[in-house]
């Protein structure tokens, strides 16, 4: 009898305490989290990442450091979070291209449409069109008009195949029915000094490339509306064409990271990019003042961006 009862009284005990013991385990972080950007460091979004990061510490308990892992235009820093543990403590930052246009472009690299779940969104870069202050092209009618009277003649550059700079393009060229020869380069900067020296017509841009800038012309902003640093430039919708593609992104975790750690790094996130050097370096980038959405409306955005890519992707050639 009183084995019985000592046997029942331990088991009523480590009842108790076990779900303590769970929780415990259970405890997240309890190491630092990094945060992997598939790009060199020294860039605008490495400025805003590295930032977010700092900012995410106090609500994280933890060191939350960047890691610069670039490679075939993300790929390779994007595949390694997607191999990652998923267990919240590798986090990936980047543009939405990563779940759009990556699975497609490169299917080796073995990333998926679902390789990631979206956390937060942090950023938002609207495309244009730029062309040097003299050009006789002032306007998308302009630009269409000159397209259809000198077939193969005008030209257009972007930072690369893909890139969405070259998908905005693409949608703007479906859009207005003509057809202009792509030039691709590596760095919207080259971009808008072959634009300057004449050697090509039009640039397709990051609009926070030419941010600072007054020795280049914004034909047209990819938006829904203008943007604030350059009030004077009218967007692709006041010009008759329906085209607002845009580049945004934020912070991803691996496709089987749990519920309760995606929870908590999304209410750090939004603590973060809410902060005032958060806000100062998006300033700094161009970055609209909409730039943050929480997860749920992230995703919602970012299944858009997929239907939408997949579209146009279906058009390029890509080999």
């Amino acid at each position: 009898m009183i084995s019985r009862r000592l046997l029942a009284a331990a088991a009523a005990a480590f009842s108790l305490v076990l779900p303590f013991a769970g929780q415990a385990q259970e405890a997240y972080p309890t190491r630092p989290v990094q945060i992997v950007l598939p790009y060199p460091p020294g860039n605008a979004i490495d400025l805003l990442v590295r930032v977010l990061a700092t900012n995410m510490q106090p609500q994280m308990g933890q060191t939350v450091v960047v890691l610069n892992r670039d490679g075939a235009a993300g790929a390779v820093g994007s595949a390694f979070v997607a191999r990652a543990p998923a267990d919240g403590y590798t986090l990936l930052f980047v543009p939405a291209l990563v779940a759009s246009v990556l699975p497609v472009t490169q299917p080796s690299s073995g990333l998926q449409v679902n390789s990631f779940r979206p956390i937060c969104q942090v950023f938002s870069n609207s495309m244009a069109l730029v062309v040097k202050p003299d050009s006789p092209i002032r306007s998308l009618r302009d630009l269409q008009a000159a397209a259809r009277a000198n077939p193969g003649r005008i030209t257009y550059g972007t930072l690369g195949v893909t890139s969405i700079p070259h998908l905005a393009m693409v949608q703007w060229l479906q859009a207005a029915g003509v057809e202009v020869e792509h030039v691709p380069f590596r760095a919207d900067g080259t971009v808008m000094t072959e634009v300057l020296a004449g050697r090509i017509d039009v640039g397709s841009i990051v609009l926070g490339s030419a941010a600072g800038r007054n020795d280049i012309r914004v034909l047209a902003v990819f938006d829904n509306q203008r943007h604030p640093d350059w009030p004077d430039a009218p967007t692709a919708v006041e010009q008759g064409f329906e085209v607002s593609p845009a580049s945004f992104g934020g912070l991803f975790a691996p496709a089987n990271t749990p519920e309760d750690r995606i929870a908590k790094i999304e209410a750090a996130c939004a603590v973060a990019a809410q902060s005032d050097a958060y806000r100062a370096a998006a300033r700094t980038g161009s970055q609209p003042s909409n730039y943050f959405l929480n997860r749920a409306d992230f995703t919602r955005r970012l299944q858009q961006d997929v239907e939408q890519k997949a579209g146009i992707l279906r058009t390029i050639q890509l080999n």
